[in-house]
């Protein structure tokens, strides 16, 4: 016997928009992690134009929805594709540790924080680029 969810989610459209509700959720909270260990302010250093921390944003909200696109392909429920993504973030989250630690020249968040933008740029590609591998990951 089907549930009332079970139901309503056999929809397209209901389950559309379930599926991306999700997503948007998980990106705001997984954006405040990002904003925990950053060493600047995303949002006031792209508030006063900052477009080296705009571009290192926009990678991480591209990974961050990239691997979430990846994860609901492959799964069947909300559920897995909530765990699966979440998974594929903590992987993402550990990546941009790696390399704000294991860049010996420059520390990668003072130099985004001065709107250095080949720096930016880099982030940026690094998570994109990122996502799809580990997108890649979360098919099972």
């Amino acid at each position: 016997m089907e549930t009332e969810i079970e139901k309503l989610l056999s929809n397209p459209y209901a389950s559309s928009l379930a599926f991306v509700s999700v997503t948007v959720l998980s990106l705001i909270v997984f954006l405040s992690c990002f904003e925990l260990v950053a060493r600047y302010k995303c949002w006031d250093e792209i508030k006063q134009g900052n477009m080296a921390v705009a571009m290192a944003t926009g990678g991480k909200i591209f990974g961050i929805c990239n691997i979430f696109r990846f994860s609901i392909e492959s799964n069947v429920s909300i559920y897995q594709s909530l765990i699966w993504g979440a998974f594929g973030f903590i992987i993402l989250l550990i990546a941009y540790l790696l390399f704000e630690f294991l860049t010996p020249v420059f520390r990668i968040d003072e130099e985004i924080a001065k709107d250095n933008r080949a720096v930016g740029f880099i982030a940026m590609t690094i998570s994109v680029s990122l996502s799809y591998v580990i997108g890649a990951t979360v098919i099972i």
